[in-house]
């Protein structure tokens, strides 16, 4: 898979994709990801790439000309199958979204900033809006972050142990049960007994039943979307 990001603070991106499962990704050659620069595809002699709105509002505006000319200077490259614009108006980012865009070949990732993006950048050059939740960042920068994170650690070979990525809270709708390690007992804290039992077919159960608890009590959405499922 190949992620290029689109960005006018390329820096912000500099730690989240070189460390931990999106570092080993990449050293490993699952996962290609490119960090560009809006500034250097702008015509601007002062590499500007934002211009007041028509509306008179408050703050700047991502202009066209860069976005079009990043966007279209990648893809004499390669054919991209998404090109995914970072919104608080988006899409909200789920799990299922991830396992989507983690069978994609190739993606362009546009970070939002500013008061948002000339809409004619959306309505030609865009096909997938996401957000990440309900709240306003500085730029889409982190969000193209956990996008990049949450979709490299599904590609195969990148865990470890490939199950546990099947395993993560959100596939089936549901939370993640307790877990525990060693010491069986801490402070008078004891381990439940079945996860020392050996008995698979046992523990597998009460992990299930305890992930259903967890959704109920802690994300009654969720809750209401396994019901559905099952």
């Amino acid at each position: 898979m190949r992620i290029d990001i689109i960005t006018v603070l390329p820096e912000m991106l500099e730690s989240p994709l070189n460390y931990s499962i999106v570092k080993r990704a990449q050293e490993k050659r699952l996962a290609e990801i490119h960090v560009h620069n809006m500034r250097d595809f702008s015509d601007d002699k002062h590499r500007r790439v934002d211009d007041y709105s028509f509306s008179k509002g408050a703050g700047m505006v991502m202009a066209i000309q860069p976005i079009e000319k990043a966007i279209e200077t990648l893809k004499k490259e390669r054919d991209y199958d998404e090109i995914i614009f970072t919104t608080p108006d988006g899409k909200l980012f789920d799990q299922k979204e991830a396992n989507t865009l983690s069978l994609k070949k190739n993606i362009i990732i546009l970070c939002g900033h500013y008061k948002g993006v000339d809409q004619r950048v959306r309505d030609l050059l865009i096909t997938r809006e996401i957000s990440i939740g309900d709240y306003v960042l500085t730029g889409g920068e982190l969000a193209a972050a956990v996008i990049t994170d949450s979709v490299v650690r599904l590609l195969p070979g990148v865990l470890s142990d490939e199950t546990s990525a099947l395993t993560d809270s959100f596939q089936d709708h549901l939370l993640s049960p307790p877990v525990y390690t060693r010491p069986a007992e801490y402070k008078g804290l004891k381990v439940p007994e079945i996860l020392l039992s050996g008995n698979d077919k046992l523990i597998d159960d009460w992990k299930h039943q305890k992930s259903i608890e967890r959704t109920k009590k802690l994300r009654p959405d969720l809750y209401k979307k396994f019901l559905g499922k099952s």
